[in-house]
């Protein structure tokens, strides 16, 4: 028989097996713990990488307030300048130029001669209408005398009453000839005196549209004029008012006048007339200045900037073109609310100038403005302001920035 283990011997194999329990134990919970972990970890990267998407996907603008002016009392608008009273001078009969005397820049008196024209057609024409009347007045004489004839015939019955009736009628007739010829001689005469292109009022040359020898045609269909005499004792200028403003632009409204040509100097000018009437395609109203130039310092056609004096003091909100957002539904702006949500606001436009536009309505002074708001941006859509700068910021606004 073998021989049978001893007491300490089996006290310590039981303890083995407890002690690889207990490892194996802690083995298992222990990777328990790192799997526990690793998916815990994976879950939070996940999450926070959602976030980080999320964060990312809401669009990133700049906002400011709207350029807000200090209270202005005059409305600034390009204008152009013309002529008082401007006539364009064609022939009224063909033939050709003879002599000019007058070039552009000459100053010439109503009734003036600036032309001479060579028309021998027209002088072939009076001649024969001389004719055609002299030999009418002949006839018409003959006529007369047959009348006169018959009329003492007509006593001791010589000739018939019916004879006598025909002889009146023929003389008529004759009259009749005569005076159509004396209407067509007079018709050419008067033809005549368009020989001579005269100046229809004081004023200035300011175009010449022919020369010596010139094949001249009679009316307005055979070119440009012969001449333009231009009044610029006075001049008009006309603007282009948008249409808040025409009802604070009456008649009488003083104004001034700048030129490049005269850097740092107006000249007066007064509102005459308006057209009444809204341009649709720019929503402005045409309005007509009148401007003194006697001294004929200002030039007719040149560019002016037109100051108008407003009847109250406004307030003007300007933004940046590129915020403007035009769409089926009209013409808006971006602004982003206390919520870091988009306002569309719907707004008319004042005046365009260039870079910056002037608001009409549609914004206050204490909107937030985006600057260049991204394709496809609606009301109500999440954003995320760059800058800091809320409804009374500190960052410049926004059409300042552009200018």
């Amino acid at each position: 028989m073998p021989p049978e283990p001893s007491a300490p011997a089996a006290s310590n194999a039981a303890i083995s097996k407890r002690k690889l329990g207990i490892a194996g134990v802690a083995l298992v919970v222990v990777a328990a713990a790192v799997v526990v972990s690793g998916i815990s970890t994976r879950q939070t990267a996940d999450a926070r990488l959602r976030d980080w998407t999320e964060q990312r996907a809401i669009p990133v603008v700049e906002v400011a307030p709207p350029d807000t002016r200090t209270a202005r009392t005059t409305l600034d608008l390009p204008g152009r300048l013309e002529a008082y009273a401007q006539a364009q001078l064609f022939a009224r009969v063909s033939g050709y130029i003879r002599e000019w005397k007058a070039d552009i820049g000459a100053r010439v008196k109503a009734g003036q001669v600036l032309a001479d024209i060579d028309a021998p057609d027209l002088d072939q024409q009076i001649m024969q209408a001389k004719a055609d009347l002299a030999s009418a007045q002949a006839n018409l004489a003959l006529a007369n005398a047959n009348l006169e004839r018959g009329k003492s015939l007509i006593t001791s019955a010589a000739i018939s009453k019916l004879g006598l009736e025909q002889r009146e009628a023929d003389a008529a007739n004759k009259a009749g000839i005569v005076k159509a010829a004396q209407a067509n001689l007079d018709r050419l005469r008067a033809l005549e005196k368009y020989k001579q292109i005269v100046a229809p009022f004081d004023g200035i040359v300011t175009a010449r549209a022919t020369d010596v020898g010139a094949l001249i045609n009679a009316g307005a269909g055979g070119g440009p004029a012969l001449f333009v005499v231009s009044d610029t004792s006075r001049l008009r200028a006309y603007v282009n008012v948008p249409q808040s403003y025409v009802p604070s632009i009456r008649i009488g409204t003083k104004a001034s006048i700048a030129v490049p040509e005269y850097p740092g100097r107006t000249f007066p000018a007064t509102v005459e007339a308006s057209a009444r009437s809204v341009d649709a395609a720019s929503g402005t109203t045409r309005m007509q200045l009148l401007v003194d130039n006697a001294g004929g310092e200002l030039m007719t056609g040149a560019f002016a900037n037109v100051s108008l004096e407003l009847p109250r003091p406004e307030m003007a909100i300007s933004v940046p073109a590129s915020a403007l957002i035009f769409d089926q539904s009209g013409l808006h702006v971006a602004t982003v609310d206390a919520n870091d949500r988009v306002v569309l606001k719907t707004v008319t436009i004042a005046r365009d100038m260039g870079q910056t536009v002037e608001i009409g309505s549609g914004l206050t002074a204490e909107d937030r403005v985006i600057g260049s708001p991204q394709d496809g941006i609606a009301n109500g859509d999440e954003v995320r302001v760059a800058n800091s700068a809320g409804p009374h910021g500190t960052a410049p606004t926004l059409a300042k920035d552009q200018r």
